[in-house]
């Protein structure tokens, strides 16, 4: 049975979460060469998606009242606005490390509430997916998803650095991050917003 769970577990978190690989790349693209990059990226994302498992538990548990499923797609917004304020400062030049040798070593600055925030709000239609499932099974089958997902989470990051270090995409990255990172994060937020039906959309 638990064994059922786990495995379940794996292919439920796999193909809930694959696409925060693009995303997480990005941060290490923009954060490479600073030190403490790596643990920034995996304490926001062990934080947003502690706040999703926690949201899907309270929801399952009957406290859908103070997260109400309209509410999810506005989670959008988070992304929307930081990939905005991204290409703001990308547009006034704060990303041109051209002249700038030192930037070019340590990167930009990724804090851990910037990717909490984004894993949170990309994490919307996890929630969706997870509450069913917890409603579906016993408690001691909710706790193995929880765990499996609390250690997928650590290979889910540590493959996102695989991926943004491999020299090819590397170079790719370090070139174009500072128009990727805002728009990635612009279509996330408005993806998350359109297909919620956010606004009316």
């Amino acid at each position: 049975m638990i064994l059922s769970s786990v495995l379940q577990a794996i292919g439920l978190f796999i193909a809930t979460n694959i696409d925060d690989i693009i995303v997480l790349s990005l941060f290490f693209a923009r954060g490479a060469g600073r030190r403490g990059t790596t643990a920034r990226i995996a304490a926001g994302q062990y934080l947003g998606f502690a706040g999703i498992l926690g949201a899907a538990v309270l929801v399952s548990l009957g406290a859908g009242a103070f997260l109400p499923q309209e509410a999810i797609p506005y989670f959008g917004l988070i992304p929307l606005a930081l990939g905005l304020w991204a290409a703001w400062g990308a547009w006034r030049g704060d990303d041109d490390d051209d002249d700038d040798d030192d930037a070019k070593v340590t990167g930009k600055n990724v804090t851990v509430l910037t990717v909490a925030g984004v894993t949170f709000a990309n994490g919307g239609d996890n929630i969706g997916v997870y509450v069913p499932v917890f409603l579906s099974v016993g408690p001691a089958a909710v706790v193995a998803y929880c765990v499996v997902f609390l250690l997928l989470v650590a290979v889910l990051v540590m493959l996102a650095k695989f991926v943004a270090t491999r020299r090819p995409i590397a170079e790719v990255l370090e070139r174009w991050e500072h128009a990727l990172f805002p728009v990635v994060l612009i279509g996330l937020g408005v993806v998350i917003l359109v297909s919620g039906g956010a606004f009316g959309l």
